[in-house]
């Protein structure tokens, strides 16, 4: 049995392929923009999240076969 791990971070989601024992059989990372509309401010879509997540999780590189 394998696991998916997903890290949203500030400014990447982070996937993570473990198997049942606990052993990374791979990683994953995607980065997503922050807008800054005036001085002080910062913001991100979150639709460019769930893209991100998506994307990564379809990724060949994240899929893993026995």
């Amino acid at each position: 049995m394998y696991y998916i791990g997903i890290d949203l971070g500030t400014s990447a989601v982070k996937l993570l392929l473990m198997q049942g024992d606990g052993q990374i059989a791979n990683i994953v990372s995607r980065e997503y923009p922050i807008a800054f509309p005036h001085p002080g401010w910062s913001e991100q879509n979150p639709a460019d999240w769930w893209d991100a997540g998506c994307t990564g999780q379809s990724d060949p590189p994240l899929h893993f076969v026995e």
